[in-house]
């Protein structure tokens, strides 16, 4: 039998999204990073970061930023089965400028992968991204993420440089990447 299910839309949050992104930013958090990686994050290093991280003021204060971007991949139900935020570089690299872009998180729940809604909400966020900052896009990613590395690359984006990541007090080494 053929899915005639609604092709998932992709779409700026809204303050009304704020519950349910926040939950599905932890979900796909721990998807990612405790049952995919099994990275082991002391629990109280992970219960502070998921907090502050991942808490609704966090998320809404995201979404109402005016420097800042958030989508939504809104399944068929109405379901958030996906998101990218982008805005402002905060990395620390010595090259970034007022004038430079990052994309901050992309992340689709695990069983909405492999039907290019990922492709889709990357090209919305780095279009968004061209459009308000003129300087080299950046973004950071965890260093044992091999997959999202690869994609990153074929987007043009590039090695730049490493930093920590902090969950908590554990620190995660991660890359810079750069695009051009």
């Amino acid at each position: 039998m053929a899915d005639t299910s609604p092709t998932p839309r992709i779409r700026p949050a809204t303050r009304h999204d704020v519950p349910a992104l926040a939950a599905l930013k932890l979900r796909c958090f721990r998807e990612t990073f405790l049952e995919d990686f099994a990275v082991p994050y002391p629990p109280a290093d992970l219960g502070v970061f998921e907090r502050t991280a991942y808490g609704e003021p966090t998320i809404a204060a995201e979404i109402s930023a005016s420097d800042h971007a958030t989508w939504v991949c809104e399944a068929g139900d109405g379901a958030l089965v996906g998101y990218a935020h982008a805005g402002p570089c905060k990395l620390p690299h010595p090259d970034v400028t007022d004038r430079s872009g990052e994309l901050y998180q992309l992340y689709l729940r695990r069983d909405a992968q492999g039907m290019g809604l990922g492709r889709r909400l990357v090209t919305t966020a780095l279009d968004w991204l061209d459009e308000h900052f003129p300087g080299p896009l950046w973004l950071g990613v965890w260093s044992g993420n091999a997959r999202a590395i690869a994609v990153y690359q074929s987007l043009g984006f590039r090695k730049a440089g490493e930093y920590q990541f902090m969950v908590g007090n554990h620190r995660d080494d991660e890359y810079i990447l750069r695009r051009d």
